[in-house]
């Protein structure tokens, strides 16, 4: 596993998802990249990594940020992004708690919660905000909402619009590039 560091104490890694298949239509709830995003943040109190994936028992990289830390928190947006959150809450002892460096916004009907790091002025969503052409964002396909009963991209649209009164400026996807300056911009040109 290979520490992308986007600002101090704040990295990024992908790794390729172990139930990744080749999607058969474009937008469809299968079509996302192999490699996906997860999130470290080293608040100084905790180590925080939102929706881990560690592939191949190669925590080298986790266990060197991790080394020191009496609390680490494992935190996930969306319940499809649990990939290795039992085996790493296990190997750091970590909670599930929200650290008070990190602000959590619940997504009303969404499914999803996305997180706020003030400090580098980042947001961390799962699902609901992709990466697309860079550096630019994009609400996911109308097919990821399928499983939530009528959730339409307009309630998603509706329910994104309290995150544009955030400074952003990262912006830390789990599927696509990530957007590493004027994060709002980009937010406010996907939620158009």
């Amino acid at each position: 596993m290979e520490l992308q560091q986007v600002a101090p104490g704040l990295w990024r890694w992908t790794a390729s998802h172990p139930e990744w298949e080749p999607p058969k239509d474009v937008d469809s709830p299968a079509d996302w990249p192999r490699e996906v995003g997860c999130v470290a943040y080293d608040s100084g109190e905790t180590l925080v990594l939102v929706d881990p994936l560690v592939v191949d028992g190669d925590f080298s990289a986790l266990d060197t940020l991790a080394k020191g830390k009496q609390n680490v928190a494992v935190l996930v947006t969306v319940k499809f992004h649990e990939r290795s959150r039992d085996e790493v809450k296990r190997r750091y002892d970590a909670s599930d708690k929200v650290p008070g460096a990190v602000e959590e916004f619940e997504i009303a009907g969404s499914g999803e919660r996305i997180f706020w790091i003030p400090e580098h002025r980042a947001l961390v969503p799962g699902d609901r905000i992709l990466g697309d052409r860079p550096p630019g964002l994009r609400m996911c396909p109308e097919s990821w909402l399928r499983h939530l009963g009528g959730y339409t991209q307009d309630d998603l649209r509706i329910g994104l619009q309290p995150l544009l009164g955030l400074p952003v400026e990262l912006v830390l996807v789990s599927h696509g590039e990530p957007v590493l300056h004027d994060g709002r911009a980009a937010l406010e040109r996907a939620l158009e």
